[in-house]
């Protein structure tokens, strides 16, 4: 038995670039035994997956660090990737067995998946672009009952200015605004809309939905990364603030429009230089925006 340790020690949508790494492993290596360190944004998610056969979670308690190390020192890896970049999965790494250690450390210079294809590399392995297929063979328990293809709208607190990064352009809507918007997009594509929020609840959303707005336009509130994808998977575009519900459209290969600040423009083609059918639209007031998106359909 052939074991990696890989640490991913943040949130979902830096595991889902982990998965192409996980992928690449298991393809060129399929008798390798995979073992993810997990943070508790990301552990339940990242134990979904059947490609991985460990995960373990790290806490920030110093108990808890205790003990995953101690568990960790009964092994002898042949590969540790530090693919978080994390201070303590560096120490972590310092004083555990294993043939090679791989530290990664963010550079300004290099894609996201430009990282991944050095690690390869260095572990004499190849890429392919099938590797990208993160999130093939997976399975949903949910069944939301929606005939035919439908217009995913996640709108989540990226979109309410006081909720996000105060330095970004201020995308914001008004009530009035959004029902409109919701409605010209069920006008124009004939299809169904299924607007999703994230896990902070948004009154404006409630108000909206509070009475039955459209029998062609669906909310859906409270629902686990899992549900997200599920939808994802079935629905025909993907409108959102990027994030990690961006990922999964690229690993689905689901067309997408991806709103992203014009002036960080570098830090995002990190992210997504590997995307697929993705399109990306610059934040800028909501009226000039919802006109952009519309105009798009």
């Amino acid at each position: 038995m052939i074991k990696y340790l890989i640490f991913r020690t943040d949130k979902i949508g830096d595991f889902l670039l982990t998965a192409i790494l996980i992928n690449s492993i298991k393809r060129n290596n399929p008798q390798s035994y995979i073992i993810v360190v997990a943070s508790e944004s990301n552990y339940d998610y990242i134990k979904s997956f059947k490609n991985i056969d460990e995960v373990l979670l790290l806490k920030k308690n110093f108990i808890n660090k205790l003990t995953l190390l101690k568990n960790l020192l009964i092994h002898k890896f042949n590969s540790i990737i530090v693919h978080d970049g994390k201070n303590r999965s560096n120490f972590i790494t310092f004083l555990l067995k294993s043939n090679l250690k791989i530290y990664c450390k963010p550079s300004r210079e290099i894609s996201y998946i430009a990282g991944i294809t050095k690690i390869l590399n260095t572990l004499k392995f190849n890429f392919l672009d099938d590797d990208l297929n993160t999130l093939n063979d997976r399975s949903y328990d949910k069944n939301f009952d929606l005939d035919g293809k439908f217009i995913l709208l996640h709108f989540d607190e990226k979109w309410i200015y006081n909720k996000y990064i105060s330095s970004y352009l201020n995308i914001e809507p008004n009530e009035n605004e959004l029902v409109l918007f919701f409605k010209s997009i069920v006008n124009k594509t004939k299809k169904n809309l299924v607007v999703t929020t994230g896990s902070t609840s948004l009154e404006i959303l409630n108000s909206i939905f509070s009475t039955n707005l459209s029998k062609n336009i669906f909310f859906y509130n409270n629902l686990n990364f899992i549900e997200l994808e599920s939808l994802v998977d079935k629905c025909d575009l993907l409108v959102a603030c990027h994030g990690a519900i961006s990922h999964v459209a690229s690993a689905k290969n689901i067309r997408q429009m991806d709103i992203i600040e014009k002036k960080k423009i570098n830090f995002y083609n990190k992210w997504t230089s590997h995307f697929r059918n993705h399109n990306y639209i610059y934040r800028k007031n909501f009226s000039d925006l919802s006109e952009e998106i519309i105009s798009n359909l």
